[in-house]
C-alpha cells in the first residue's frame, strides 16, 4: 500500500513538475517572440505631472533645471538632446549636499532613465519620498581635466535638520 502511495505521489509531482516546466517554457518563449516585456506601472507614474510640478520639485529637492534642447545639446557638445540640464544649484540643500554641480546633465534617478521634464519630475517625487536615492549626472570634468566630461553617481541622503 504505501509503495502505491508513494508511486501515485511520484507520479503526480512528475506531472506536475512537467507542467510548470512546460507553462514557464511557454511563458518564455512567447516573451521572447513577441519582444514584449511587461514593466510594473505604481500608481504614482500614472499620476499627472506637468513641467511646472517638476520644476518645483526640483527646487524642493535644490536644483533649478530644464529639459535639454538642441541650443544645450550644441552649446555642451552632447549627442543627444536628452535629459535635464541643471542650470543652478541651491546652497545646502539636498542636491547641494549630494555634489550635483551647475552644466551637469541629469540622466538617470534610482535606475529610472531621465529623457525630460517629467521623467525628472516623476523619479525626482519617488526619490524624495524613499529618503535615500541616487542622481547619474553626465558633467563637465574640473577645469585642467583632460578626460573631459564624465558620468557621475551622487548619493542622496535624508534631509536632516
Amino acid at each position: 500500500m504505501r509503495d502505491g502511495r508513494l508511486r501515485s505521489i511520484s507520479s503526480h509531482t512528475k506531472a506536475l513538475r512537467s507542467g510548470r516546466a512546460l507553462f514557464l517554457c511557454a511563458s518564455l518563449c512567447l516573451g521572447v517572440l513577441t519582444g514584449l516585456q511587461t514593466a510594473p506601472v505604481s500608481a504614482e507614474d500614472q499620476e499627472p505631472m506637468t513641467v511646472d510640478d517638476a520644476a518645483r520639485l526640483g527646487e524642493e529637492f535644490g536644483v533649478i533645471v530644464g529639459d535639454v534642447d538642441e541650443d544645450i545639446k550644441k552649446e555642451l557638445k552632447l549627442e543627444r538632446a536628452q535629459g535635464v540640464a541643471v542650470f543652478e544649484v541651491i546652497g545646502s540643500s539636498r542636491a547641494d549636499n549630494a555634489g550635483i554641480k551647475v552644466r551637469s546633465i541629469i540622466k538617470e534617478i534610482d535606475k529610472t532613465e531621465i529623457r525630460n521634464m517629467l521623467d525628472f519630475g516623476r523619479a525626482i517625487k519617488r526619490g524624495m519620498k524613499a529618503c535615500n536615492f541616487t542622481v547619474g549626472t553626465y558633467e563637465p570634468a574640473d577645469p585642467g581635466d583632460p578626460v573631459g566630461w564624465g558620468v557621475n553617481f551622487h548619493f542622496v541622503g535624508c534631509k536632516r535638520d
